[in-house]
């Protein structure tokens, strides 16, 4: 399992394909990788955005994903996890998020990475501060499009 918070950009197929190639040490026991890449949009609750500040306690942060990543480990029949987040400066169509899931079937692949998606947008401690044309503001469940 790993899991990271970046401040640099990164490419998620780039990274998932490194760790499935270097540190996957199952072959043969996995039928499925559900991946889920978020990225910047240039807009949110009517507004155009032109970046966003993605800021987080590492200790704090780094300890919820480790717990959400345990938890859909004992839920699912998954084999492995990788999970990168970005912290600081993204613009739109940088990547923030990307979740591989390494199963057996591709039932449980799916479930694991939506369970973990949902809870990083809802629960985690990282805080979004958007940059529009004549402002800037922190983001609160109600200001964020979820789906």
């Amino acid at each position: 399992m790993r899991i990271e918070i970046r401040d640099t950009s990164f490419d998620p197929w780039q990274e998932v394909k490194i760790y499935q190639e270097q540190y996957l040490r199952k072959p043969g026991k996995f039928g499925a990788t559900a991946v889920f890449v978020g990225t910047m949009r240039d807009f949110n609750a009517g507004h155009n955005v032109h970046s966003m500040f993605l800021e987080h306690y590492p200790e704090m942060t780094q300890k919820h994903l480790q717990q959400i990543a345990q938890e859909a480990l004992g839920q699912w029949n998954i084999l492995d996890i990788f999970l990168l987040h970005r912290s600081g400066q993204v613009f739109p169509n940088d990547p923030i998020v990307c979740i591989a899931i390494w199963a057996a079937h591709r039932a449980d692949a799916y479930a694991a990475n939506r369970f973990i998606m949902e809870d990083l947008k809802s629960k985690s401690p990282i805080w979004k501060k958007e940059s529009l044309e004549t402002q800037e503001r922190w983001l609160t469940g109600s200001e964020s499009e979820t789906r």
